[in-house]
């Protein structure tokens, strides 16, 4: 059994979005809510964090350290966490500190975490330096790699699967946003462990397919080792598209916003507007080109994030030509 502490709510719930489904004259859409994991406004990285903050414990660390963008919602999840379980917390952030203080990282001067500017240095070298001068100053640093995207994180998506197949939803599809790997090579050992006949399509946020294909392989390849079971991964069996990587990471355009619009004005459900609005403009184009049946059943896996609608650009962007 590995070790894991209880922060989220779970099971998060499965819905129809018939509204949607029909609007769209595609496939009937259901959603997984992991936007509703509990934590800090809720998100996957919530189910990631049971089992690192564990092995945390268990290592005798104090201090948490993790890295991100400005608006990452890993940062703000992982410092929610820290606090809750007694550790202190450190965030190191791609860029400079901005002018205007919103989103997650409001929510993170709320939480008291430390935030370093990693500035125009690489976001990984600076994780290691703090990490490696942390560990100098007697501070017991346990480090969290981006996304929680290693083993531990992975397997707790791995269960994520169970969770699904266990709400008794039969569906053809899933789809999600994929970007550090950890939650599709998650899934991908899930579906093996658990039995998922389906298919699992991960909507590319930042990366080109065969990097992030052969990524998320490595990831499941090493997961299920650790979980005790046999399986090995190549890129050709994991499911990527990269058509919808825009102007590039955490730049909303056309797409995305109306991705927003369609899931909030006729389904009243938020997306966040750099993972599950990518992933859902995504997918909305797919079913509008015909690459899912009528008669498929389609699971939407909503990751989380909404705090970064309130951040700006964003927050300004989807504001421009808004009725009222």
């Amino acid at each position: 059994m590995i070790p894991r502490i209880k922060l989220a709510h779970l099971p998060t719930p499965i819905e129809s979005l018939t509204r949607l489904s029909e609007v769209l004259e595609g496939p009937q859409i259901l959603v997984k809510r992991d936007d509703q994991t509990g934590l800090a406004f809720g998100g996957n990285k919530t189910r990631k964090l049971e089992y690192l903050l564990a092995d945390a414990q268990d290592s005798g660390a104090e201090l948490l350290i993790t890295g991100g963008a400005v608006q990452s919602n890993h940062c703000r999840q992982t410092a929610a966490a820290a606090n809750k379980m007694g550790f202190n917390s450190v965030l190191v952030l791609v860029g400079e500190r901005p002018e205007n203080v919103s989103g997650n990282l409001l929510l993170n001067r709320f939480l008291g975490a430390e935030i370093v500017w990693a500035g125009d240095k690489q976001r990984d070298l600076v994780l290691r330096q703090t990490y490696e001068k942390s560990l100098q100053e007697g501070k017991k640093p346990y480090l969290i790699p981006y996304g929680g995207s290693n083993v531990l994180g992975a397997s707790a998506y791995a269960f994520a699967m169970q969770e699904m197949l266990d709400q008794n939803e039969d569906v053809d599809w899933v789809v999600f946003a994929s970007s550090s790997g950890g939650t599709q090579a998650g899934l991908v050992v899930g579906a093996q462990m658990f039995g998922y006949q389906g298919s699992l399509l991960g909507i590319s946020i930042d990366e080109q397919a065969g990097e992030l294909k052969e990524r998320v392989a490595t990831l499941a390849g090493e997961t299920a080792q650790f979980l005790g079971i046999d399986g090995t991964f190549s890129g050709d069996q994991v499911l990527v598209n990269d058509d919808y990587l825009g102007d590039g990471y955490g730049i909303m355009g056309e797409a995305e916003v109306e991705a927003l619009q369609l899931f909030s004005r006729y389904e009243g459900l938020f997306l966040d507007p750099v993972y599950t609005g990518r992933a859902a403009a995504g997918m909305i184009d797919l079913i509008r080109k015909g690459f899912f049946s009528a008669e498929e059943r389609l699971l939407f896996w909503h990751t989380g994030g909404t705090p970064a609608l309130f951040a700006n650009p964003y927050s300004s962007q989807l504001s421009y030509g808004l009725d009222g």
